[in-house]
């Protein structure tokens, strides 16, 4: 993984990020994992290690929020043509009435991308009220714009559908990844946390805290935000996805797997049910075949999962940190995605070093 390690290394010289934890596997495990550099860019900070936890931000969307939306299908809670209009008040009237659970998962909503709702609301109704009000940009189901908003009415419906918080709902699964991904990271937690942006009304980074503002208000347990994990958890879950395309696991079918996994049929969209999928301008790089399904976080996080070459990749980062201005990382996925292009030589290297050991 030479190649990949020289661009891991250039974002640290680029300050791209203080820390960034890495692992590539397929579904039997990993293949390679190591940690980089620091938990900031003080003198003497810890450095990063492979039990580092990161805010996973909109990593949120696919591991938490997706997944509970496919176990709440599945039981019959709620279903794909589930309108607003039918779980919540207010959203009757014009295409407000048309719009979907489908929509709000492939980001065809019509809802704004973003919001400051945090500034005016503090509860999940105040949320919603001023949700309500924000006006929609374009019909529902004619083009997909990527909303943390559309996410977070998605975590209310899953809340009153299951008749409990999503952390306490996603408990099961994060079980499944050894509870290093979870909601609320408890005090025990807090030494292993990368920081994230510093606040700049104290002088102090947030940690341990999400970052997301709007999931902060709404008390750190939210539909697009609010996750916090090592990346051997997410390495887990990927494990997980990919098992799930072949048999059933806690996750779901194959069957529903592969449904959330298609794209929309939304035009000009990249977007599944949740999750996106490949396109080589992207941030999964141009090796990974068109049946590859991920997401990127805000904070610097990054999962790619493919079903046709069995391989995955976290790449786990803290690059808000000092400030959410630094658009180093942005600029490295553009220029050199050699990263998340895993060489199929070196992949018959580590397969025959694995076997060797099965």
């Amino acid at each position: 993984m030479g190649a990949a390690r020289e661009v891991i290394l250039a974002g640290l010289a680029a300050r791209a990020y203080p820390a960034a934890v890495v692992e590539v596997g397929r579904l039997r495990g990993p293949l390679w994992r190591e940690a980089f550099g620091a938990m900031t860019y003080a003198a003497g900070a810890p450095a990063a290690r492979l039990d580092t936890i990161f805010d996973l931000a909109s990593l949120t969307k696919v591991i938490a929020t997706t997944s509970l939306v496919m176990r709440a299908v599945r039981e019959g809670r709620i279903s794909l043509e589930t309108r607003l209009a039918d779980r919540l008040n207010g959203w009757s009237d014009g295409d407000r009435g048309a719009i979907t659970v489908r929509h709000l998962l492939d980001h065809s909503s019509g809802l704004p991308a973003h919001a400051k709702l945090w500034q005016h609301a503090r509860t999940r109704a105040a949320f919603e009220r001023e949700i309500r009000q924000l006006p929609l940009e374009r019909p529902p189901g004619t083009a997909a714009v990527y909303s943390d908003v559309g996410f977070i009415l998605l975590g209310f419906l899953l809340e009153d559908s299951g008749g409990t918080t999503l952390d306490r709902q996603l408990a099961p699964l994060s079980s499944s990844m050894s509870g290093q991904v979870r909601y609320l990271p408890p005090a025990d937690w807090r030494s292993r946390v990368a920081p994230t942006e510093v606040d700049e009304s104290r002088g102090l980074a947030t940690h341990a805290e999400v970052h997301d503002e709007n999931a902060a208000a709404l008390g750190g347990v939210a539909g697009h935000a609010g996750l916090f994990g090592t990346t051997g958890a997410v390495g887990r879950f990927a494990q997980i996805v990919l098992t799930t395309f072949q048999n059933p696991t806690a996750l779901g079918r194959p069957d529903e797997m592969r449904r959330f996994a298609t794209r929309s049929s939304v035009p000009g969209s990249s977007r599944a049910l949740g999750w996106d999928t490949m396109l080589p301008t992207s941030s999964c790089g141009t090796r990974m075949s068109p049946r590859a399904i991920g997401h990127t976080g805000f904070t610097g996080t990054s999962m790619w999962i493919d079903p046709e070459k069995d391989v995955y990749v976290v790449w786990l980062t803290n690059r808000v940190h000092p400030t959410r201005a630094n658009d180093a990382l942005a600029r490295l996925y553009r220029a050199d995605r050699v990263f998340l292009e895993i060489d199929r030589t070196q992949r018959r290297h580590y397969d025959e070093r694995i076997a060797a050991h099965d």
